[in-house]
């Protein structure tokens, strides 16, 4: 990590590693915990392969879905690693937008459950600050509180 580009957060979510991945890769899933709420998420499309696309549109308010996330899946070795980024959208262009970024998400054994680490790596350090600026900490935070809450209530069902 190199903590003039990256941001990161770890967790240890009291689930199986398959369950986090499942939460990851299941559109269904990732619809109930992809953004905080009480903003709704709708997958688009969702390719978890390399190359595949990560489409999602957000309703802030219940109201109308506007675009959310255009980007692309670079890595996907299953229950370990996804890496996506936003700088190549869905069609494989090369984007614009105000935060242009690669996220690697890895997923490990751990006693409690997983070991879930996500590292978000930046171009420049102006964009890792705009993206702190504008609450990775707090986003990504809250995203991955409610995937934990999935999964391990899950669990305990």
């Amino acid at each position: 990590m190199n903590p003039d580009l990256d941001l990161s957060l770890h967790r240890v979510i009291r689930a199986p590693r398959g369950s986090v991945w499942n939460a990851w890769t299941d559109a269904g899933s990732l619809a109930r915990w992809w953004l905080p709420a009480p903003a709704r998420c709708h997958v688009d499309r969702l390719e978890v392969r390399p190359g595949g696309a990560f489409v999602t549109r957000m309703s802030a308010d219940g109201g109308e879905f506007v675009p959310h996330l255009d980007a692309c899946f670079l890595v996907a070795d299953e229950r370990e690693r996804l890496v996506f980024t936003t700088a190549l959208d869905s069609g494989w262009r090369p984007a614009t937008g105000e935060i242009l970024m690669t996220a690697e998400i890895t997923l490990r054994d751990h006693p409690d459950g997983t070991d879930y680490r996500v590292l978000v790596r930046h171009g420049d350090p102006a964009a890792r600050a705009r993206h702190e600026e504008l609450g990775f900490a707090h986003g990504w935070g809250t995203v991955t509180d409610q995937l934990a809450e999935l999964v391990e209530s899950e669990v305990r069902a």
